[in-house]
């Protein structure tokens, strides 16, 4: 990383056993901010975090006590962005010349939102200058290949186990986020890539079991699921991949970034909603695939 590093990038928190079909993933959620990184920002350390997934990890912990394996990152996504293709990354970032498989043209790199972003939350920039493309290649070498292949075995292993595997990817979205057309805030979005990445009953159900919990659910808009919903999601051979995005204002004052006093009653709530999810799974995850869209 261009200094010496004493600190896990990632970590899986194992279950005792592993006793549901069942990986959560939460990939924005790190806040480890290595020194060199910082001083490359022209960003305080306070706006710096604002593209962070506050507190996601915590708020599903209780996937491990229900048998099933978190993986979560320590890394920022400000610092590395694994929702993203491996190699989607801003030319104009860096001195020296990008690998010739790099992807310099897709929307999330014209956004600033690549696999090495160029800004955080409301377009502010991260860095000061360009700075050695070295150090974004040691990046994805060193951190983002290896989480991969971490969420790879876990879902693998998860398969071979159960004869099917279903990945919760965890994320959080700003507080002013309303339905496109309307002023509507929803609570959760349930992404399942307009029905590719899971199989339609799985998200029908999910959309329900959170409505039945009190809270306003959307699916798709204006969050389908990243690249990590769109890769490990294959329905029909019993892989399905789900994005869960919880609205940040139900447990986090933005400004301040301290947990609301509602924080412990959300962990509850989600930790209701992953048992009942699991038991719709239970009792008839053999049709999930048929059901794919």
């Amino acid at each position: 990383m261009g200094e010496a590093v004493e600190w896990e990038f990632f970590e899986v928190l194992e279950p005792a056993s592993q006793r549901i079909p069942f990986v959560f993933n939460s990939p924005h959620s790190g806040r480890h901010y290595p020194q060199f990184f910082l001083d490359q920002s022209r960003l305080d350390p306070h706006s710096i975090r604002r593209s962070e997934d506050h507190f996601v990890d915590e708020l599903f912990r209780s996937a491990t006590f229900l048998g099933a394996p978190l993986l979560r990152a320590h890394f920022p996504r400000a610092f590395l962005d694994v929702n993203r293709e491996p190699y989607e990354l801003d030319p104009r970032m860096f001195d020296g010349a990008l690998p010739p498989h790099a992807n310099i043209s897709s929307m999330r790199v014209a956004g600033g939102l690549g696999t090495v972003p160029r800004l955080v939350a409301e377009n502010m920039e991260i860095y000061r200058g360009r700075f050695p493309v070295e150090q974004a290649l040691e990046r994805i070498e060193t951190i983002y290949k290896p989480y991969h292949a971490t969420l790879r075995k876990l879902i693998a292993r998860t398969h071979v186990e159960f004869g099917m595997s279903i990945l919760i990817d965890c994320h959080s979205m700003p507080g002013h986020v309303h339905l496109p057309g309307s002023g509507h805030r929803p609570d959760f979005i349930i992404g399942d890539r307009y029905g590719t990445s899971a199989a339609a009953e799985l998200s029908r159900v999910a959309v329900e079991l959170l409505e039945q919990l009190g809270y306003a659910v959307a699916r798709n808009k204006p969050y389908a699921g990243g690249f990590i919903t769109e890769h490990y999601g294959r329905p029909t051979r019993g892989l399905h991949a789900l994005q869960i995005e919880i609205n940040r204002g139900l447990y986090v004052d933005e400004a301040t970034l301290i947990k609301k006093p509602g924080f412990a009653a959300l962990e509850a709530d989600l930790a209701t909603f992953i048992a009942a999810l699991a038991r719709h799974v239970e009792d008839f995850g053999a049709y999930l695939p048929l059901a794919a869209e």
